[in-house]
């Protein structure tokens, strides 16, 4: 057995079982989910993306607060969508897989320690939130 792999391994078990979620983040169960995370490594910072699909054009409705000990706070609300029709009909749900409509939270916890005030947010075309957070302590390159 390749110890290298088997630390990974348990890294990211760690780190997938401390995710919690709250309001329509947790109910949500087929369809593109709310609050999938991915949590990279480099020397001098973690990059962490979270799916929220149909939130991405509402980024003023999105707080994240990241915290020293690399604790990561993210709360919005998933917005009511309008079925648009040409006929007019109004439309009653009979199969609703995305998550419903409401608030969410998704906390979860980075692998070490976070300079808080050096953190880099965007969001991407396809529904991902992605931020680039510095480890605390490192010295950022300055060209």
């Amino acid at each position: 057995m390749n110890p290298e792999n088997h630390q990974t391994t348990t890294i990211h078990s760690k780190v997938i079982s401390h995710v919690f979620f709250t309001g329509t983040a947790k109910q949500g169960c087929a369809g593109p989910p709310i609050g999938l995370v991915d949590i990279g490594v480099s020397d001098i910072a973690y990059i962490f993306r979270v799916s929220l699909p149909g939130i991405a054009k509402n980024q003023d409705k999105i707080k994240c607060e990241i915290q020293r000990e690399g604790r990561v706070c993210i709360q919005g609300v998933v917005p009511e969508i309008a079925i648009p029709s040409d006929s007019g009909c109004l439309y009653r749900m009979q199969v609703q897989q995305l998550s419903p409509p409401g608030p969410f939270t998704i906390t979860f916890n980075l692998p070490g320690q976070v300079d808080p005030r050096l953190f880099s947010p965007k969001f991407r075309p396809d529904g991902i939130f992605e931020v680039v957070v510095v480890k605390l302590g490192v010295r950022i390159p300055t060209s």
